[in-house]
């Protein structure tokens, strides 16, 4: 009986084919993920410098070529921005105004102040000084670590959604720089959520 279990072609597809990890494989790696069509997260920034700190949360709404995002400022005004294949739109809290500007080099990463994919594929691979798998918070992740002048990155990317989950960036061994987001509704957004105000 135990010749045929492992034989069974049905448990050898479901198996999960598990990469090794290193400095030299990991752009690799991460190259090959990719995140899920449509889903809804709350990413969380903080910020920190020698006086103090801050942080901000952004809810972020994806489906297809169409992100939203929406970000709570400091002051307590709410930054809405919906980017489409074609254009940019960016308002706050319920006001009509809306500015609107053709897609360009701005990605939906770079609005929401996170890490890209591309930051880590572009990273020289001697500066990758760790590269593995670990989990954070029950989340299985590629953990990437590098040396940039007199920082220190690192990364968590998510194997089973492809997400960036976490981030941080270490000034002279002090954090300067943290983001999370640890959970992920994959369900299709409704598309009102895409519809800017009066229509």
């Amino acid at each position: 009986a135990s010749d045929q279990v492992a034989e069974d072609p049905d448990r050898v597809s479901n198996a999960l084919m598990v990469v090794e990890i290193t400095p030299k494989t990991v752009q690799s790696a991460i190259a090959t993920l990719s995140r899920p069509e449509a889903y809804r997260r709350t990413v969380t920034v903080e910020q920190f410098w020698s006086t103090g700190s801050g942080s901000y949360e952004t809810t972020v709404t994806v489906s297809g070529g169409w992100t939203r995002m929406d970000r709570t400022m400091p002051d307590g005004r709410v930054r809405h921005s919906i980017i489409g294949p074609e254009e940019t739109c960016v308002w706050y809290n319920n006001e009509a105004e809306i500015y609107r500007s053709a897609v360009g080099a701005v990605s939906a990463d770079n609005e929401q102040c996170i890490p890209t994919y591309e930051d880590i594929l572009d990273l020289p691979v001697e500066a990758i000084s760790t590269a593995d798998y670990r989990v954070l918070s029950d989340i299985r992740c590629i953990y990437v670590e590098a040396a940039e002048e007199d920082s220190q990155l690192c990364y968590w990317v998510s194997v089973d959604t492809g997400l960036l989950v976490a981030a941080e960036k270490l000034l002279d061994g002090q954090r300067v720089y943290r983001m999370e987001a640890l959970t992920v509704d994959q369900t299709e957004p409704a598309a009102t959520a895409f519809t800017l105000p009066a229509g």
